[in-house]
């Protein structure tokens, strides 16, 4: 265990959030908050439709910059091939979309629901990343 980036708190605080704003976005919009489906559902819809969906996105994007009023944000180093990443940001993109969902819709949201299908998602999701891992510190 990292000791020294150790945060339960924050990782507690940040975790009540997303749990406040799924419960919220259900309760109050009658929307699963999975956020592929916002994002893509962003630039195909139109009205009302599509403010919610951007002032959803837009909150994603600017809360790191709220959190800096109270917190700093730990420094980030990319030691990857930028290319590499680019790709594997398409590919997870893809496998949204095909999967009918991300890891936020299925493992959140699919899981509180008790969706059957998204719990074989989040198994499969996690089942590869955990592979994926492994071959990529210990094979290659």
């Amino acid at each position: 265990m990292d000791w020294i980036n150790f945060t339960p708190l924050q990782s507690l605080l940040g975790g009540l959030l997303i749990g406040l704003a799924t419960a919220f976005l259900w309760l109050l919009n009658g929307r699963i908050a999975g956020i592929s489906g916002i994002t893509a559902g962003t630039f195909i819809s139109f009205g009302p439709e599509r403010l919610w969906r951007l002032a959803f996105v837009l909150g994603l994007i600017l809360s790191s910059w709220v959190w800096l009023l109270f917190v700093p944000l730990p420094e980030v180093q990319v030691t990857g091939n930028y290319w590499l990443l680019a790709i594997a940001g398409l590919l997870v993109g893809f496998g949204a979309r095909l999967g009918s969902g991300c890891t936020s819709g299925h493992g959140i949201c699919g899981l509180s629901r008790l969706s059957g299908r998204s719990l074989v998602a989040t198994v499969t999701f996690m089942t590869v990343a955990v592979v994926t891992v492994f071959v990529m510190r210990h094979v290659v």
